[in-house]
């Protein structure tokens, strides 16, 4: 059961205004949130997007941030472009104002199951692979995220009989509060974002915070021919692993031209290796992660 929220009422402030901050936006003031927007941007720059958010109802504070404004909030749902250090979001914290992403209060109106993917390289095309494999197995399936759609705007196409496939940003995960997938995937890690994330170490833990809520009756995927993402393997969920260089003891892997799942014991040939229609090594991982994962969401 998903922790609710009635926005009904509630003083919104949501902090920058690209694509994912303005479908906030516009998703808020539509649960009859009191929604400001504020962007550091003028509004020369976005002409259309004000007169959209003004005509739904949102307050909005252009060409700066104010402080004010931060510190008296409900609640505050940051973008991922805006840095997780932010003062005026670092000061709205110590007042004990909630900083969520975008994604996480997305989460919260989800209906059925939730497949998130992240990783250094290969998301997009993971969950556009997951996506496809559901959507040919006749399960409803709605793919959103850092795909190119943000998740709260796909939010009404849930329900209850559906599974939600996203990329997840290590920037998405870094304002999660009880985000909480059923199926989640640590594809690789390699250095990447370190002007935001300081080192690989803190890399590596935003993305990790993809398991951090997970139960027993979650699963978890991770890379076996990666040490660097191993190392996050999680230990409340079940823990699943692809390999495309030696048999894993639950997960998907390679043996020869097939492509293998394993489950306590139990083996099934997925498919030959000549059948997957992507070129390159990578799509070999790219394809195991999104076998399991399509697999163990259902």
């Amino acid at each position: 059961m998903r922790p609710g929220i009635d926005l009904a009422g509630k003083r919104v402030l949501v902090v920058g205004l690209a694509r994912t901050g303005i479908a906030t936006a516009l998703f808020c003031a539509g649960r009859g949130a009191q929604v400001t927007a504020s962007e550091e941007r003028p509004e020369s720059e976005l002409a259309e997007a004000a007169a959209k958010l003004r005509a739904a109802g949102c307050r909005l504070e252009l060409a700066g941030h104010r402080e004010d404004s931060f510190l008296g909030q409900d609640l505050i749902v940051s973008s991922p472009g805006v840095p997780v250090e932010m003062p005026l979001l670092a000061a709205a914290r110590g007042r004990g104002i909630p900083v969520w992403s975008e994604m996480e209060l997305a989460w919260r109106f989800l209906r059925g199951r939730l497949v998130a993917i992240t990783g250094s390289n290969g998301k997009t095309t993971t969950t556009a692979l997951v996506g496809h494999i559901l959507e040919t197995a006749k399960i409803p399936v709605v793919v959103a995220g850092n795909i190119g759609v943000p998740l709260i705007s796909r939010v009404e196409a849930t329900s209850d009989s559906s599974i939600t496939v996203v990329e997840a940003s290590s920037f998405q995960m870094e304002t999660i509060a009880a985000f909480r997938p059923d199926v989640a995937v640590l594809l690789n890690l390699t250095p990447d974002h370190l002007d935001r994330h300081t080192s690989l170490e803190a890399y590596g833990r935003a993305k990790a915070r993809i398991f951090e809520n997970q139960t027993e009756q979650d699963a978890a995927i991770l890379n076996a021919d990666d040490p660097a993402a191993a190392t996050y393997a999680p230990s409340r969920p079940q823990l699943f692993w692809f390999s495309r260089a030696r048999r894993v003891a639950n997960g998907a892997f390679l043996r020869g031209d097939d492509l293998v799942f394993r489950r306590d014991g139990g083996e099934t040939v997925l498919l030959r290796r000549n059948d997957i229609g992507l070129r390159g090594e990578h799509n070999v991982e790219n394809v195991l992660a999104a076998a399991a994962a399509a697999l163990l969401a259902g």
